[in-house]
């Protein structure tokens, strides 16, 4: 199989464009960022080039997100969102806050709600349509955006800072050589390039392992949030109602719970958050997420309704504790690339945009002193003093409090955020990652899920076909194993197989060849881009790579 280098080095050089800031990531941190650059060259009538990499085929076609939405960083890049048509249409009206068993709920009176699960304010959103509307923004400011081409390799200089990035080729077969339509990636070289990937980016990562940001923090704590759109009976709407709920199914102490939104036009956003570090390696999140419409207080939403659209994205939990060192020699890492999201309050987008802003600033600042490719190191001094640091530090100790079981968890997070107020003189840690979490299948119980209706339960291949996902049928595997051998030898004898469990796409199946032996088969043509096996695969084989730009799900409305 040919290499992708040696694809380079056999058809290039390859093309190069020059920009003063590459932006790796066109959802709201990587916008937020370009809005802002732009916005300060205006204010001094300079001139700034900025460039968005998005590896979706369209802007928001792989952003997945609740979402419920905090306008206040919105409001600090773009003080006239309303006026200029921002997508934020349905403010909440009303928090209902659930402990479920398996047939009753129970409501969590008023005033026993941290103040963090207060929505009063916050609108119900699809971000995908949120980011859309921040890209006709930003293209509107100057800013050059590329959908469908995917940042597949960090570019580095001489001395080790980073250069820029180079795209995916395009037109690569399986087999790695280069088919009829094929095509040389591009370079993009910066004087700055933020990488602004999602959760578990795939170049943040490396970033990570190669300047050592993670020394000295706790590992990254993720979750698994499988989502759906439901267009319901009228007479089940109420739009702005937001219903968070914990409990049933999962037992108490395995960390998740669920969230259903009321929007506009009789549609609701429904979706389960599952926490990566649990332990039964039988547990399905996906099957979880069904399972839990069964219930009495819940299925009543959606009879008589119909599903639209389905979704799954790996989310970062960890908090102020896992947050890596942001800036490196060349570049910045903005958004869920760092891990900025908000556990506590379940909300991620306007951190995203605020470190977004708060990077971009740096850099127009280093632009502005005739700098390139050192370090940003004013991006984590202005973090460090902004209200997002403050958040994060109130919201610190709930995840790791969580953690310890529903009903212990919860207690103790009431007295934080409650009695303390985010004050707490301790912080808690996350000790290990999740991928060491799971314990082998001898010491587990099995877990029977009940057969999907086709109603309201449904099986994996049918949602992943409404999530429009959609890969070049012959491009090269992208969910590739570091030894072939692992899957079976360990993954499959010692915790049976998790990965058919975790993936909520289907994409992992092991079968029995000829002889009758098991293998494990990887449907990457499924693959939504979750990541969950990334980080979840316990030997840590499974490497999730980009693969070729314009690939992978299109999200209408999530």
């Amino acid at each position: 199989m040919t290499q992708p280098n040696n694809l380079v080095e056999q058809y290039g050089p390859r093309d190069t464009m020059e920009y003063d800031v590459v932006i790796v990531g066109g959802g709201p941190a990587g916008l937020a960022a370009a809005i802002r650059l732009k916005q300060l060259a205006l204010e001094k009538s300079q001139e700034v080039s900025v460039c968005v990499l998005e590896k979706g085929g369209e802007l928001g076609a792989h952003i997945l997100s609740g979402a419920i939405m905090d306008p206040k960083a919105l409001t600090e890049l773009i003080p006239n969102w309303k006026e200029l048509g921002a997508p934020l249409n349905t403010p909440v009206t009303e928090d209902r806050i659930l402990l479920l068993t398996e047939t009753k709920a129970y409501k969590t009176p008023n005033f026993a709600v941290p103040a963090c699960f207060e929505n009063h304010g916050n609108y119900i959103v699809s971000l995908g349509n949120v980011v859309r509307w921040m890209g006709q923004q930003a293209e509107s400011l100057g800013v050059e955006i590329f959908p469908g081409f995917s940042a597949a390799e960090i570019l580095y200089n001489d001395d080790g800072s980073v250069k820029g990035v180079a795209t995916g080729n395009m037109g690569v077969k399986r087999d790695g050589e280069p088919g009829p339509d094929f095509q040389l990636g591009m370079e993009l070289h910066a004087k700055y390039t933020l990488f602004a990937e999602g959760a578990r980016g795939h170049l943040g990562k490396q970033l990570m392992a190669k300047y050592d940001l993670n020394a000295g923090k706790d590992p990254q704590s993720y979750g698994i949030g499988i989502k759906e759109l439901w267009e319901i009976d009228p007479a089940q709407h109420k739009p702005g109602l937001v219903i968070h709920s914990t409990g049933w199914p999962l037992d108490s102490k395995t960390y998740g719970g669920s969230f259903l939104y009321h929007m506009e036009n009789n549609q609701v956003m429904v979706g389960y958050v599952v926490g990566l570090a649990y332990e039964n390696p039988y547990l399905s999140p996906y099957e979880e997420f069904q399972r839990y419409k069964t219930h009495p207080e819940i299925r009543k939403f959606f009879e008589g309704g119909k599903r639209i659209s389905y979704g799954a994205r790996a989310i970062t939990a960890g908090g102020l504790q896992s947050l890596p060192k942001l800036v490196f020699a060349g570049g910045a890492l903005i958004g869920c690339d760092a891990g900025f999201l908000n556990m506590s309050r379940i909300k991620g987008s306007h951190a995203a945009i605020k470190s977004g802003m708060l990077a971009a600033e740096a850099a127009y600042g280093a632009l502005g002193e005739q700098r390139q490719h050192d370090e940003l190191s004013s991006y984590p001094v202005a973090f460090e003093q902004s209200w997002l640091h403050e958040e994060l530090h109130v919201a610190r100790n709930v995840k790791p409090w969580l953690s310890k079981g529903l009903y212990l968890g919860s207690l103790m997070t009431g007295i934080d955020q409650i009695v303390f107020r985010g004050k707490a003189p301790w912080t808690l840690h996350h000790t290990h990652g999740d991928h060491e979490c799971l314990k082998p299948a001898a010491q587990s119980k099995k877990i029977v899920y009940p057969k999907p209706d086709g109603k309201l339960t449904f099986d994996r291949l049918s949602s992943v076909f409404i999530s429009n996902t959609n890969h070049a049928e012959d491009q090269p595997i992208h969910l590739t194993l570091k030894n072939a051998s692992v899957p079976v030898d360990v993954n499959l004898a010692m915790y049976d197989g998790p990965e058919a469990r975790y993936c909520p796409a289907g994409v992992y199946e092991y079968v029995k060849n000829d002889a009758g032996a098991e293998r494990l088969q990887i449907n990457a043509q499924n693959c939504v881009h979750c990541k969950t096996c990334d980080i979840k695969d316990p030997t840590q084989n499974i490497v999730w790579v980009t693969p070729e730009g314009g690939g992978g799900p299109n999200y209408p409305n999530m």
